[in-house]
């Protein structure tokens, strides 16, 4: 299936070149553009979509402001950032508002078709510079003697926990432990809902707090 994506940017032509990034996959087709924040959450009402690319500086509403707003719906559409700054509270301030992933402006050509496809697969898309910004957090946290919380997942439940750290795909985690995709999927939404968390890049920081993974 194609997926439909809503493009948001207030500089034309980036939106013109990104439009040519996506529009040449034949499973990506942008359905409607947005010149701010505002005018793609409105258009929201109007066109169906599954996956929307925001720029984070926007005027009127920000790229962070609308997501936001996108997420409170019902039934929300993926959602990626797009930026031409490679900073680390602009990354993690955009996962926090919901968004899969964070992709430079200056490497979209390289990045943000891998970005759109690990969105609609429900992964978190984490640039080489995020990762590391991953890693700093977590050194951070030990030297300021933090500790990973006692949690009550299942002996399966942090098998299926850090395989997801690993990048594996449900289907690849489901043939690893000689399981349904249906049963990891009930898996991953257990994990998420008792750690209070909602997207991969979270389970990651936690999978590597708790020593499931190496940073």
């Amino acid at each position: 299936m194609t997926v439909r994506i809503l493009l948001a940017d207030d500089h034309a032509l980036v939106r013109r070149g990104v439009r040519l990034i996506l529009d040449q996959e034949p499973d990506l087709e942008v359905v409607a553009e947005a010149g701010d924040g505002a005018e793609a959450v409105a258009l929201l009402r109007e066109v169906p979509v599954d996956l929307v690319v925001l720029d984070i500086a926007m005027p009127r509403m920000t790229g962070l402001q609308a997501a936001r707003e996108i997420a409170r719906r019902r039934e929300p559409p993926r959602m990626l950032m797009l930026s031409m700054h490679d900073n680390e509270q602009y990354f993690f301030e955009s996962l926090k508002v919901g968004a899969s992933g964070y992709v430079l402006k200056s490497v979209a050509d390289e990045d943000l078709v891998a970005a759109c496809r690990s969105a609609m697969r429900g992964e978190a898309f984490v640039y080489p510079g995020a990762m590391s910004a991953l890693v700093r957090d977590y050194l951070d946290r030990l030297r300021r003697g933090e500790r990973v919380p006692m949690t009550a997942l299942t002996e399966r439940e942090n098998e299926v926990l850090k395989l997801i750290a690993e990048g594996l795909s449900s289907k690849e985690i489901a043939q690893a432990l000689t399981i349904s995709v249906k049963t990891v999927e009930r898996h991953r939404a257990n994990i998420l809902a008792r750690l209070g968390m909602r997207d991969r890049t979270q389970l990651v920081r936690y999978a590597i707090r708790a020593g499931l993974v190496e940073p």
